[in-house]
């Protein structure tokens, strides 16, 4: 016995009868720079801050790979600079 609304493993989920997605533009998610600017200057508080690292190896390498990439949610001026501080601080973590 088959029902019409399981989904296909190995295919698309079912449409609601008489739906057609054509025309319809897929919802794009659009970071609030606020939160985004506010997440970043913490992180960089929290390394400012510190005399060793104060995140595990682990999230070390986490931070070094979204911290650029939220930056990319800000003005290009902006997110240069806060990816020149950032890496300072690290830099200067290292070193410690």
């Amino acid at each position: 016995m088959s029902r019409n609304d399981q989904l296909d493993l190995f295919g698309e989920a079912p449409r609601a009868a008489g739906r057609s997605d054509e025309g319809v533009a897929p919802v794009q998610y659009r970071a609030d720079p606020a939160k985004v600017r506010a997440r970043l200057q913490g992180l960089l508080a929290e390394a400012r801050s510190a005399q060793t690292l104060p995140w595990k190896p682990a999230h070390v390498a986490l931070y070094r790979t979204i911290f650029p990439q939220m930056t990319n949610w800000l003005p290009e001026e902006e997110a240069a600079r806060l990816r020149a501080e950032f890496e300072a601080e690290l830099t200067r973590l290292s070193a410690s």
